[in-house]
C-alpha cells in the first residue's frame, strides 16, 4: 500500500475554525472513496471526534448509511490532557501507526496553542491547512505589521513553527520531502471590506516571504454549524438525507466546499454532484 498522505489542520489560534474545515475535509474524502483516519489532537474540547459521534448516532436512529472514518483510539481525551508529555506522544503514536496501516489518507485535527503533540503532527504532514479568520488579530500569528504604516515587518510564531516542522521534515527525510502549506481565510463576511483588501495585501506578501499558497476560504454561514450535531456537512445532502430544509445557501455552501477541496489538491467526491434547493 502506498504511504498515508497526511493532513495537518493548524493554527495557533483558538476560534478560527479548524475543525470546521477538518470535518468537512474528512467527510468530502469519505464520499469519494478515500479510505480517511482522523486524530483529534484537541484533548480538551474534542470537536471532530464529538462531529463523528453524532454521525453515527444520527445514523443508528435514522436507519442510513454514511461512509466514517477510522478512529484509532487516543484514550479519555481530558486524562491524556492531564498526562505527562511523554505519556501523550507515546498514545499519538501508537494512534499515527494504527492510522497509517488503515488508511490512504489520515487528517490531524491540532489544537489552538504551542503543543509538543501539534508539533510533532506538523512535522509529519504532507500538507497544513491554516484557516484564519478575516481579521488582523488572527494574521498577528502569522506576521507581524507596522502599527503606523501596516507594513510587513517580518513572520510571526506560528509561521516560524510551520518553518521548523518543514527543517525537521527535510532533515529526516531529504529535500524532496515538501510540506504543501496552504491558507484560506476563513468565516468571511458577506460584504467586501477595505479591511480584507488590507489584509489580502499583507497576506500576498507574507506567503512570497515564507512560502506558502492562499485558498478560498469559507463564508459565515449558519448552514456550516446547523448540521453539526447530526453530525452531517454539506457532503452528505441529498435526496435521501435532508435534516434541515435544503435552500439555495446549501447549494451556494457546496459550491465554496468543492472550490476548497480543489485548491487542496483533493477530490470533490459528492460535492460534484448536483443539489435540487426546496421549492
Amino acid at each position: 500500500m502506498a504511504d498515508s498522505t497526511v493532513i495537518v489542520v493548524g493554527n495557533e489560534k483558538g476560534g478560527a475554525g479548524k475543525s470546521t474545515l477538518a470535518i468537512h475535509i474528512v467527510t468530502a474524502l469519505l464520499h469519494a472513496g478515500r479510505r480517511v483516519a482522523i486524530i483529534d489532537l484537541d484533548l480538551r474540547q474534542r470537536s471532530m471526534a464529538k462531529f463523528f459521534a453524532n454521525r453515527a448516532a444520527w445514523m443508528a436512529g435514522n436507519a442510513q448509511v454514511l461512509p466514517m472514518p477510522v478512529e484509532p483510539d487516543m484514550g479519555d481525551g481530558k486524562l491524556l490532557a492531564r498526562a505527562t508529555e511523554a505519556e501523550q506522544l507515546a498514545r499519538f503514536e501508537t494512534a499515527f501507526a494504527e492510522a497509517k496501516a488503515s488508511a490512504d489518507v489520515i487528517l490531524i485535527d491540532t489544537p489552538g496553542g504551542d503543543t509538543l503533540l501539534s508539533r510533532t503532527a506538523h512535522g509529519l504532514a504532507d500538507q497544513i491547512v491554516t484557516p484564519m479568520n478575516d481579521s488582523f488579530v488572527d494574521f498577528d500569528l502569522l506576521g507581524s505589521v507596522d502599527p503606523v504604516t501596516l507594513d510587513l515587518l517580518k513572520p510571526s510564531i506560528y509561521s516560524e513553527s510551520v518553518w521548523e516542522a518543514r527543517k525537521q521534515r527535510a532533515i529526516a527525510q531529504g529535500r524532496h520531502a515538501q510540506i504543501d502549506w496552504i491558507v484560506v481565510t476563513n468565516r468571511l463576511a458577506v460584504a467586501a471590506a477595505r479591511n480584507r483588501q488590507r489584509l489580502e495585501e499583507r497576506m500576498e506578501k507574507l506567503a512570497r516571504r515564507v512560502g506558502f499558497r492562499m485558498g478560498p476560504g469559507l463564508r459565515d454561514r449558519v448552514i456550516y454549524r446547523e448540521l453539526f450535531p447530526f453530525g452531517l456537512t454539506v457532503a452528505d445532502l441529498s435526496n435521501e438525507i435532508r435534516p434541515v430544509s435544503v435552500s439555495l445557501a446549501h447549494v451556494a455552501a457546496r459550491q465554496e466546499m468543492r472550490s476548497l477541496m480543489l485548491a487542496l489538491g483533493l477530490e470533490a467526491g459528492a460535492l460534484d454532484a448536483p443539489l435540487d434547493a426546496a421549492a
